[in-house]
């Protein structure tokens, strides 16, 4: 009876707890039907993302051609080789289809890539490997590499077709164009030079295709396929022109071979539009390897002291404010600026007195120094740098672009900057402040892309000539290529130009020396190997073409850049049919003049046959001269001579220019004053002796 009574009891117990569970749970159904959420997650959503494959459609990357359309970068076929090791890849088959024999797979491997025996063994005889990679060795195979290793009948290997970037040029304009490398999906993406900097250009825009599945993978029949597709990258024209580069690898590739140096770096321009037509840097690097040393395009990442090619636009400074006097006199050789730095030219002593036309050939530093203090000042100085560009980026379409630095706090500072140093600046700013030169002064961008072509040969970007706006009048212009003219092709031994002078060639130059700072000292060093050296050119003078720049650091002379820098010209002349006469070198008859004081006036009349010369006095001896020893006249200048006559009378100097005219007046002891600038024109007293006291104005005009 008991027993009966526990067992109703238990059973009750048990239909109580059933029917509690079935309410909670009803509960929960109808939780879940009326919201359609578990903890946060709506269930529809969640479902729908089980059953939901979405497929990426890789957009295919543009491709990078020079001007003429030659192909610079393309995409190829690559391989990507893995090795099964699961047995049972095998089963059911008579021929094997993994990796048994490891030890004679990695042997035979060995061969071909670019591992140790070793090294593939141990990749092999991972344990729990279904299938294993050979790491960066293993990637980006070339069709010939994979058929050498199908080749070697090694059962359990396989390939993984994919897409890589390709520079069939190799080492051809690499800091130009970079490279471009799979990622970790396998897509093609930029990682230096125009590659990087136009990656979205090249990429394109990638698609996809969505569909729901059933448990084993396949599609659901009846079910909505999406598909959206790729845009694929636009293809990037480059102004370079292929041939051109071409000359310019060459050139630099044989100065790489023959000199020392740090690193080389020349670029080349259609003078008349801004278009860059070839750019190279010593040394370079391969895309395909990416064998990369130095990560930065000189043409624009790198600024540095240019030396004194930064001249040339000093002297541009004094055309423009209207006082420069090029056939004007100074004393070359040493200046002592006002806090006691003394400045000297390239040679120690200088030239002796000398036109500030031939200053600009002989690349003196006083010349420009002279030209600060009496024809412009620090304000006019520093705002023409700013107009031409220096401290400021250009914009061209290269990657790590850095503006350079104008630094003008101190007087000194800018004495330097006038003539290149403490002033940094990039090869690709000489290109575009050089333009206002060749195109009778309007400045021109630098450009590098030509034009960018979508998918359906539509020209969506077109690359054009753009002007910056008046830099320098056309008179301006004019006279500074004649200077540089005159500096390449002048037989006067102070001329700095002569090893890039080029046969039926009217190349106008300036040469640029800049010393390096010492890191440790923070002092320039003072030898002649520790510096940068540059040449900026264009020809012909009187209608450029083209526009050069080159420039080498640490060499132990021009050579470098001199012997690229004219085989360069040449092939280019040939190339764009730039065809000229016989070029007449400017000849400067000049003589060096010795010591005649306490001498026989008639011996130094002999010995000076073919000078001109300003006999002061009837005596017989000379006991004053202008100029003084080692001076060199041109057939323009003047030998002074005063004698021991007992009266010497003030010369009627008309014509002659204002440091002859100072000579002449110190040599009488007597006080003169001038007027303007140029040459004597009209004097108040003349061809009489000079009275205590009486003063002499000197009208130049």
């Amino acid at each position: 009876m008991k027993k009966g009574k526990v067992s109703n009891k238990l059973i009750n117990i048990f239909i109580v707890f059933a029917l509690f569970c079935f309410l909670i749970l009803v509960g929960r159904v109808s939780y879940l039907g009326l919201s359609k959420k578990v903890d946060g997650v709506n269930l529809k959503e969640f479902a729908d993302s089980r059953s939901v494959v979405s497929k990426k459609i890789y957009a295919k990357r543009g491709n990078i051609y020079d001007a003429n359309g030659e192909a610079l970068a393309i995409n190829v076929s690559s391989y990507t080789l893995i090795a099964y090791l699961d047995a049972s890849r095998s089963e059911g088959s008579s021929e094997l289809h993994h990796v048994k024999d490891k030890r004679q797979t990695a042997k035979k491997l060995a061969t071909v890539l670019d591992l140790k025996e070793n090294e593939i063994y141990e990749i092999l005889n991972q344990k729990g490997k279904y299938q294993v990679e050979f790491g960066s060795a293993g990637k980006g195979l070339t069709e010939l590499e994979k058929e050498s290793i199908e080749k070697l009948n090694l059962p359990g290997l396989d390939f993984i077709e994919d897409e890589k970037r390709y520079y069939p040029n190799g080492d051809f304009t690499s800091y130009t164009l970079g490279y471009a490398k799979n990622d970790d999906d396998g897509k093609i993406t930029g990682e230096f030079g125009i590659e990087t900097l136009l990656n979205d250009v090249l990429s394109g825009t990638d698609g996809y295709t969505t569909y729901q599945k059933d448990l084993n993978g396949y599609k659901i029949p009846g079910t909505k396929e999406v598909t959206v597709n790729a845009i694929n990258g636009n293809n990037v024209y480059l102004t370079i022109d292929s041939n051109i580069q071409f000359f310019l690898e060459q050139a630099a590739s044989k100065s790489e071979e023959k000199y020392k140096f740090d690193w080389l770096t020349i670029v080349v321009a259609d003078a008349k539009t801004g278009k860059i037509l070839g750019s190279t840097q010593k040394p370079s690097f391969d895309p395909n390897k990416k064998n990369i040393k130095n990560w930065t395009d000189i043409t624009v990442g790198e600024a540095y002291e240019p030396g004194s090619i930064m001249k040339t636009y000093t002297y541009m400074a004094a055309m423009e404010a209207g006082t420069y006097r090029g056939d004007s006199k100074f004393k070359s050789g040493k200046y002592k600026t006002e806090d006691g730095t003394i400045i000297s030219d390239w040679n120690g002593y200088g030239f002796g007195n000398i036109t500030y036309d031939q200053g600009f050939q002989a690349s003196s530093n006083v010349g420009v120094v002279n030209i600060v203090n009496n024809f412009i000042n620090q304000k006019i100085l520093k705002d023409y740098f700013t107009k031409l560009g220096f401290g400021q980026k250009t914009g061209i379409t290269l990657a790590g672009e850095v503006p350079g630095l104008v630094n003008f706090k101190y007087q000194t500072e800018v004495y330097n900057s006038s003539f290149g140093q403490g002033i940094t600046t990039t090869p690709m700013q000489h290109i575009q402040a050089l333009t206002a030169i060749s195109n009778d002064g309007i400045m021109l961008k630098p450009y590098i892309i030509e034009k960018v072509v979508d998918e359906n040969d539509k020209v969506v970007y077109q690359g054009k000539k753009e002007e910056l706006g008046r830099a320098a009048s056309k008179q301006t212009a004019e006279k500074m290529r004649e200077l540089m003219y005159k500096t390449v092709n002048s037989n006067w031994y102070g001329a700095t130009g002569s090893p890039y002078r080029v046969k039926n060639s009217a190349v106008a130059g300036k040469t640029g020396t800049a010393q390096l700072v010492n890191s440790k000292t923070g002092n320039y060093y003072t030898d002649d190997y520790n510096v940068t050296r540059s040449f900026v050119g264009m020809w012909p003078k009187d209608d450029p073409k083209v526009i050069i720049y080159a420039s080498v650091k640490r060499a132990s002379s021009s050579k470098p850049i001199s012997k690229a820098v004219t085989e360069i010209i040449k092939n280019m002349n040939k190339y764009l049919n730039i065809f000229e006469d016989e070029q007449k070198e400017t000849t400067l008859k000049n003589t060096k003049i010795d010591n005649y004081l306490n001498k026989d006036l008639n011996e130094v009349k002999n010995k000076t046959k073919g000078i001109k010369k300003l006999i002061i006095g009837n005596g017989s001896k000379v006991i004053n001269q202008y100029p003084e020893k080692d001076a060199v006249l041109d057939t323009n200048e003047t030998l002074i001579l005063l004698t021991n006559s007992d009266e010497n009378k003030l010369p009627d100097l008309k014509g002659y220019s204002k440091l002859e005219t100072k000579a002449v007046c110190n040599m009488l002891n007597i006080k003169c004053t001038f007027k303007g600038y140029g040459y004597v024109n009209k004097q108040n007293i003349k061809n009489k002796k000079i009275k205590e006291k009486e003063k002499v104005t000197f009208e130049l005009k």
